[in-house]
């Protein structure tokens, strides 16, 4: 299994104008706790939400990066 984030814009499209971090984890819990210690860093690059995926499944999506 191969774990990575897809970065979405408040609509959900996939953000791909900019360089953002291209990561890939051997597992979910590596991919989970990536995005909690960078998630403020992709916010200020633009985006909004993530969606996490196990190679091209989508395990969760619209994952909002604003703080509640």
């Amino acid at each position: 299994m191969t774990w990575r984030w897809r970065y979405e814009n408040a609509n959900g499209g996939e953000v791909t104008d900019r360089p953002l971090p291209r990561e890939v984890f051997p597992s979910q819990a590596d991919a989970e706790s990536w995005i909690g210690e960078n998630w403020r860093d992709l916010l200020e690059a633009g985006v909004e939400q993530v969606a996490l995926l196990d190679e091209d499944r989508v395990e969760y999506a619209g994952l909002s990066l604003r703080p509640e």
